[in-house]
């Protein structure tokens, strides 16, 4: 099973330094939307679209390598007081009761945006905007299966060290 969760690790690992490269994309176009806005007097709907798409993108699609290295958000103030052992038993009770359900309820919920805009090959309100949101829409269900496979991963993890460690 330690193959397993890091393997997930792995994919996770992957995906965040790949996604870590839109960043830099989005400097870019911002640095390219304010040289056009504020020289040029010039604006399209098209590249503010894209800035909000990326920056969804980096944020969304780094959750599973965010909770890999262990840099999500906590309540330290009695966490890191607790021994290896007792953090293990935290970290699997809130993945088997908040993360898994909460990933599963966002899947859930947001296959049905996703294929009814797939299906009416939605695009931007604006004329100048970007076509098929559908894509956009696909980062949220996508990112909860790789927070909860990360979950997963960790979890494992811990429950293989406390086996190893008795």
């Amino acid at each position: 099973m330690n193959r397993f969760s890091n393997k997930l690790s792995l994919l996770n690992k992957k995906i965040g330094s790949f996604v870590s490269y839109f960043s830099l994309l989005l400097i870019i176009i911002v640095c390219f939307d304010v040289l056009m806005r504020y020289f040029f007097n010039s604006t399209s709907a098209s590249i503010a679209e894209l800035e909000w798409h990326l920056f969804a993108c980096i944020f969304l699609l780094n959750a599973g390598n965010t909770l890999r290295q262990d840099k999500h958000v906590r309540v330290d103030a009695f966490y890191s007081k607790f021994s290896q052992r007792t953090k293990i038993y935290i970290n699997t009770f809130g993945f088997l009761f908040f993360l898994t359900p909460f990933c599963l309820l966002i899947i859930d919920a947001s296959l049905p945006y996703i294929i009814n805009s797939y299906k009416i090959m939605e695009h931007s309100t604006d004329p100048s905007g970007l076509p098929y949101r559908f894509i956009i829409k696909a980062t949220i269900p996508t990112s909860m299966i790789l927070l909860l496979l990360q979950g997963m991963g960790n979890t494992i993890e811990g429950l293989y060290s406390l086996k190893t460690t008795k």
